[in-house]
């Protein structure tokens, strides 16, 4: 819940309703950077948002199942799936990921900034991530590691962990799995004023041993 009186579902469904386009369009950077050369094959796409990721995906020849809590954000999605040419290469499921998750096993699991001002289960959702993840195939985490430089009034239940703190939250069996990508960066990204400011994301990127 992001307050006493409306829900996540609620919440994120009127958010996209204020507009046409929430986000860019384009593909998350980290995505195109770390799955660039890997052999396509099935991915799962974790709050697939307006689907940029996905449809990115599904061009370079992936099956993809993408989900959202929001069914506004998924339509748009099937959308602009529709406008290029990769209907048939996606799978828009909605999900509340803390009660429900997508079935099967996929060759990449990604979840781009899954953060939420409500009480979502991020750990336990991204313990589930990887459980989803077939032998050989890769875990892509990518989230903020703490706030933006322009906000001083941090929400409390806002958690922003550090990509060890992710590693480690997983609690995974060392032994079957290899960290690929573990690191930080910062980037300036224009705030609600209109300037320029910094923050800081990070990237997990493990693989599943077998396969």
């Amino acid at each position: 819940m992001t307050d006493d009186n409306i829900s996540d579902t609620e919440f994120w469904d009127a958010r996209y309703s204020q507009s046409d386009q929430v986000w860019s369009g384009n593909p998350n950077t980290v995505l195109v950077r770390e799955i660039t050369g890997l052999e396509p094959g099935r991915a799962l796409d974790l709050g697939c948002g307006e689907g940029a990721d996905a449809i990115w995906l599904a061009r370079r020849g992936w099956r993809v199942t993408a989900t959202d809590i929001s069914q506004v954000a998924l339509d748009r999605a099937a959308r602009h799936a529709a406008e290029a040419g990769v209907a048939d290469r996606v799978d828009w499921q909605r999900h509340d990921l803390g009660a429900s998750f997508p079935d099967g096993v996929f060759d990449l699991v990604s979840a781009h900034f899954l953060h939420s001002l409500g009480d979502m289960p991020r750990e336990k959702i991204l313990r589930t991530a990887a459980s989803a993840v077939a032998p050989g195939g890769v875990l892509l985490i990518v989230g903020h590691s703490g706030h933006p430089s322009w906000e001083h009034d941090h929400h409390p239940n806002v958690v922003l962990p550090k990509p060890q703190e992710v590693l480690e939250a997983l609690e995974l069996a060392e032994e079957q799995w290899e960290v690929l990508v573990s690191e930080e960066h910062e980037r300036v990204q224009i705030g609600p004023d209109g300037q320029p400011g910094t923050r800081t994301d990070n990237t997990l990127k493990i693989r599943r041993l077998g396969g």
